[in-house]
């Protein structure tokens, strides 16, 4: 085996023992966790160098088998610092019970038949940690692992359609690993797709390697069985669609970056990216309905059937949910937080949507049509470090989209968000530590930015200095 091919092994080997240990043992809020997950980023960081030097006919080979190993890693123990695969669970069972899982809560006593004792434990059971409280008509203690138990599910229609689908799938007594297993299923689906559209682009597909091997894939697509991963499949293959001329294809794109937000709203912020290029001419306007068409047709078409069998709204705990993180009130949370640094409160929420809203206006004119993912990465990338959301699965769809354009800086976004999700309950100024956490981020991306602007600009110059002298010679 090529030297470099072995040491790009090992470190691949490393990263994923590290990953197995951290998942296994680590908990939510646990300084130990923290520390492995540094360390995995750090192992990381030195697969993705060496894999530079790795022979071409290698790469693929490599990045699968590195994908697959890391993958796995994510099975070594039930979900370690979420509960959301929980809520997941339940809401499959209710559906296949016939019953909208927008209509009732889970602690909801109509659906009480629908009760195990892995998500509802009753008695000393209850004294284990992440577990909240239910009523009770008995003088035996209730609980249950799914989160927020007192108010309705906030998914939109395509994620509550996979929970139904992997809940029909799945073996009695399965528990959490076919969430799990089809998390992981996806993930890998993520690679094949990034290596797919590199390849079809002629790119370099040592990018895909930024997503198969990045620490965040086992731990939150995985572990956690974030459903967020099915978002970034979809949106990911949408965005190489819509990169073709081809109307047909661009509108199969539209679809899938439809059914995208259709699983997590989330990838709604790769519109604009989708769109690049339509302001300037590079893209006639009416191309613009091309994409936008069929991803609203899909959206609509995907709550139709759960408007038609439910009796409760379909969007759920959506407005307590965005009450709850303080996204309409910035001083009641961590949100917004580097602008409220320089801004009053009041401030923070309008000069982010200007923000992106302006972001979004450069990338629709003068972003590169033939490179969607370039300019969904610019404005999902500064979308995040303005809002500076406190879950760290979020940035999964800033992962991928890192993969497919190369711009590794704008992955500092990815380790400050695990950092506040991961520190947070440890620090009793969270705000501080998201301050500092998303600012050096944002430091790397300027910083990193400006140096590879100049040396663009140098290669230009050389390149124009080349073609001068050769004209002259001529």
């Amino acid at each position: 085996m090529n030297p470099t091919t072995a040491l790009a092994s090992s470190a691949v080997a490393a990263l994923a023992a590290a990953l197995a240990l951290a998942v296994g043992y680590g908990s939510h809020g646990s300084v130990d966790l923290f520390w492995w997950y540094a360390g995995c980023w750090a192992l990381f960081a030195v697969a993705l160098l060496v894999l530079r030097r790795v022979p071409a006919a290698l790469v693929v080979p490599l990045v699968l088998a590195g994908a697959v190993a890391i993958t796995v890693t994510g099975l070594a123990g039930p979900p370690r610092t979420s509960t959301d695969s929980y809520r997941y669970a339940w809401d499959g069972r209710v559906q296949s019970a016939a019953v909208s899982p927008y209509d009732h809560a889970p602690q909801d006593p109509a659906l009480a038949g629908l009760r195990d004792p892995w998500l509802f434990p009753s008695g000393p059971a209850c004294a284990g940690p992440g577990l909240a409280r239910i009523p009770s008509a008995y003088g035996t203690p209730r609980c249950t692992r799914v989160n927020r138990p007192a108010v309705h599910t906030i998914y939109p229609p395509v994620a509550e359609a996979y929970f139904l689908v992997v809940d029909r799938l799945s073996p009695a007594g399965a528990r959490h690993k076919p969430l799990q297993i089809g998390a992981g299923l996806l993930s890998l689906g993520v690679t094949g797709v990034l290596l797919s559209i590199l390849r079809r682009r002629g790119d370099d597909l040592r990018k895909a390697a930024y997503w198969a091997w990045c620490p965040a894939v086992p731990l939150e697509a995985v572990n956690n069985a974030h459903v967020d991963v099915l978002g970034v499949l979809l949106a990911v293959a949408g965005l190489g669609l819509v990169a073709t001329r081809a109307t047909t294809r661009r509108a199969a794109g539209g679809l899938l970056i439809g059914a995208a937000v259709a699983t997590k709203l989330m990838p709604a912020v790769v519109f604009p990216g989708a769109l690049s290029g339509v302001l300037s001419g590079g893209r006639r306007v009416r191309d613009t309905a091309v994409v936008l068409l069929p991803a609203a047709a899909l959206v609509a078409a995907s709550y139709l059937p759960y408007v038609l069998l439910s009796h409760g709204s379909v969007f759920g705990y959506l407005g307590g949910y965005v009450e709850e993180e303080g996204y309409d009130d910035p001083s009641a949370g961590s949100r917004y937080a580097l602008l409220r640094l320089v801004l009053p409160d009041a401030w923070a929420f309008p000069v982010l949507l200007a923000a992106v809203a302006g972001v979004s206006l450069y990338v629709m004119r003068r972003g590169d049509p033939r490179r969607p993912w370039s300019g969904a990465l610019l404005v999902t990338g500064w979308a995040f470090a303005l809002l500076t959301p406190g879950y760290s699965w979020y940035a999964l769809l800033l992962i991928a989209l890192v993969a497919l354009d190369g711009r590794w800086e704008w992955l500092g976004i990815a380790v400050a968000g695990a950092a506040v999700y991961l520190l947070g309950p440890l620090f009793a100024y969270r705000d501080v530590l998201t301050d500092i956490a998303y600012g050096t981020a944002v430091l790397l991306v300027v910083l990193v930015s400006v140096l590879r602007g100049r040396a663009q600009a140098r290669a230009a110059a050389s390149r124009a200095k080349a073609a001068m002298m050769t004209a002259t010679r001529t």
